[in-house]
């Protein structure tokens, strides 16, 4: 092989390779957009079946049985060999689907009113809940002060309300302002670094005028701590209306989603949200008719090449997005059946060891992708939380979000006249097979905003 050939066939690897990884962490929207671009470009590249056609249904679905995950073909394509149609499934209930995730255009109150309605609370506090959602503005915070709205119920009802609002999905709704807003992401999500209050509260107004790098010296934050406290900040929405303004409609798209059947967890890959591509075999058979045109039989060579690793990475994609999220739902069984409380600690290095990629690919195929539950909507990445020691030799690991709801589910269970004392707290979560240290149970007892015994 020649210098110039060789040149060639690394800058075409490093091409296709660029052109994977770009694809692999598109969202859903942004998915659309580029195909459509690329079959407005590429005359190689055919459109068998347009998005959103439940005719000919193509959906991907998974089952979760005992500890395997079975995984159907997920990308139609009949001009590559090794392709094959996925089976035919229920049009209506695809329909359903696609009407649920992404038909349906809702302001942030409609979307917010319709969450409180299956949210199990008193009329006096579903009563408040509303108006404060009423009161919000486009992004989010309160118009008025919330007490203005609270004068005629009793004490207490206003915090609960609030705190129903803002654990609503998008995070962080019905606060005054954006720093309290990403306090209160933290607050509910329990996974922020130490230290993150001062963090926002300080170190992100100074920020406005001066350099980070000498906001991070002054205040004497050491470089991995600043480096966590920006990874973090950068996965919460400072304004979390605003992915419903009406100026600018957003949607979010499920990738995916998990539904429970007779007692197993199927996951269903949203591809009919996407057209279905082959290579147009018409256009190459235009290079039999060229002759000895060389220029056009090379542009139709290219084409076709082109749209083929086209295809070819659009279906590493969504393989790679099934078999991530097939070992996550596998990994997460618990929380897909019994909610929040029973998720448990996960690293993207679980994940990549278990599907055998790097834990890069792992990031970027779970990040701004999101499935549907019977909890709600999540982004991929919130399955990946932060663990603490279980207790046993086994080295049991339990997540700190799961650590949190039975400290609170204790405190709810107990007497106020018994107040228990931090130390018993972490007696009786050893108990239950969580070992926390005193000073522990402490930090997150005030993470959740639960005051002490001696308070309470």
């Amino acid at each position: 092989m020649s210098t110039h050939q060789s040149l060639v066939q690394k800058q075409v690897i490093t091409q296709k390779l660029i052109q994977s990884i770009k694809l692999m962490a598109m969202p859903l929207s942004e998915l659309k957009e580029t195909i459509q671009e690329e079959v407005e470009k590429n005359p190689a590249l055919e459109v068998v079946q347009e998005a959103g056609e439940v005719d000919a249904p193509a959906q991907s679905e998974s089952k979760v049985r005992d500890d395997q995950v079975t995984e159907t073909d997920f990308f139609a394509n009949s001009s590559d060999p090794g392709y094959q149609p996925a089976p035919k499934g229920d049009a209506d209930s695809k329909q359903r689907f696609l009407e649920g995730a992404v038909s349906r255009e809702e302001s942030l109150h409609d979307h917010l009113i319709n969450q409180l309605r299956i949210t199990e609370v008193s009329p006096d506090v579903a009563d408040l809940a509303e108006q404060i959602i009423w009161n919000l503005d486009e992004d989010g915070f309160h118009r008025e002060s919330p007490d203005l709205l609270a004068k005629s119920v009793e004490n207490g009802i206003l915090d609960k309300a609030l705190k129903v609002v803002r654990s609503m999905e998008p995070l962080g709704c019905a606060c005054a302002e954006w720093r309290e807003s990403l306090l209160v992401q933290a607050e509910i999500r329990a996974d922020g670094p130490e230290n993150f209050e001062h963090f926002v509260m300080n170190a992100l107004p100074l920020m406005e005028k001066k350099r980070p790098e000498d906001v991070r010296s002054s205040m004497k934050i050491s470089r991995e701590d600043w480096e966590d406290f920006e990874e973090y900040i950068r996965t919460l929405n400072p304004f979390p209306g605003r992915l419903y303004s009406t100026e600018t409609p957003q949607y979010i798209i499920p990738d995916l989603e998990v539904r429970e059947l007779e007692g197993e967890h199927v996951l269903v890959l949203n591809d009919e949200v996407l057209p279905v591509l082959r290579v147009d075999p018409d256009f190459e058979k235009l290079s039999d008719e060229t002759g000895s045109d060389k220029d056009a039989r090379r542009f139709i060579s290219d084409h076709s090449r082109e749209a083929r690793y086209f295809i070819n990475s659009l279906a590493q994609r969504d393989n790679t997005l099934l078999k991530a999220a097939r070992s996550i739902v596998e990994f997460q069984r618990d929380f897909f059946s019994g909610g929040p409380r029973f998720l448990k600690p996960l690293t993207l290095k679980d994940v990549a060891g278990e599907i055998g990629v790097h834990e890069a690919t792992v990031s970027r195929i779970t990040t701004n992708k999101y499935i549907q539950t019977d909890w709600g909507l999540f982004e991929l990445k919130f399955f990946f939380t932060n663990s603490i020691s279980g207790a046993g030799s086994s080295g049991s690991r339990v997540s700190k979000v799961a650590a949190k709801e039975v400290i609170k589910e204790i405190l709810a269970e107990t007497e106020p006249q018994k107040r228990l004392s931090d130390q018993k707290l972490s007696n009786l979560l050893a108990r239950r097979g969580i070992n926390l240290a005193r000073r522990t149970v402490a930090k997150y007892r005030n993470e959740l905003d639960l005051p002490s015994s001696y308070q309470r």
